[in-house]
């Protein structure tokens, strides 16, 4: 569905567009959601970099125990470190992830992130929005929106992990 370009593209306007929204990148930071969001927040961290001529600060938030299945569906949950080293409420924090589907995620990442206190304000960036949300969240930044079945699935696949950048959707 997305090549490595129309990625790129993708992150560049994205970038740009955090910027303009937020009178330039001076009060903003980047809290990636584990896995998917962690690499793309350090992509849109290098893109403001460029765009600003300064790096805004960059963490990452593990959703595992903030999940509202988490006792039905991970008897053995595997958890994964949070990483938010700077003071949020100094900047207004632009969650990322990969792909926005009920909401459940972003709104666990939400309570995660108010664990480190809180934030001028919360916005949302995904790469990809497919759609078919159970919770009312809606990105202010989206890459793309793939129109999908709740029976698909959305792969991400970004370079180190996979040979190529791409979006894949498939089957489950």
């Amino acid at each position: 569905m997305l090549d490595a370009e129309a990625i790129a593209r993708a992150l560049r306007r994205m970038a740009v567009e955090i910027a303009e929204r937020n009178g330039g990148a001076g009060q903003v930071a980047l809290v990636g959601i584990r896995r998917g969001g962690v690499p793309l927040a350090a992509r849109l961290q290098a893109l403001l970099k460029e765009l600003e001529g300064r790096a805004v600060p960059v963490g990452s938030v593990d959703i595992t125990l903030y999940r509202d299945d988490a006792a039905t569906a991970l008897p053995n949950p595997l958890i994964g470190r949070s990483e938010v080293t700077f003071p949020v409420e100094a900047y207004t924090i632009v969650l990322v992830d990969d792909v926005l589907y009920t909401g459940r995620t972003v709104r666990a990442a939400m309570d995660a992130l108010l664990d480190y206190g809180r934030p001028r304000a919360i916005q949302l960036a995904a790469l990809v929005d497919r759609g078919h949300r159970e919770l009312p969240i809606a990105p202010d930044y989206v890459g793309r929106v793939l129109p999908t079945a709740p029976e698909e699935r959305v792969e991400v696949r970004l370079v180190p992990d996979a040979p190529v950048d791409e979006v894949l959707v498939g089957r489950r």
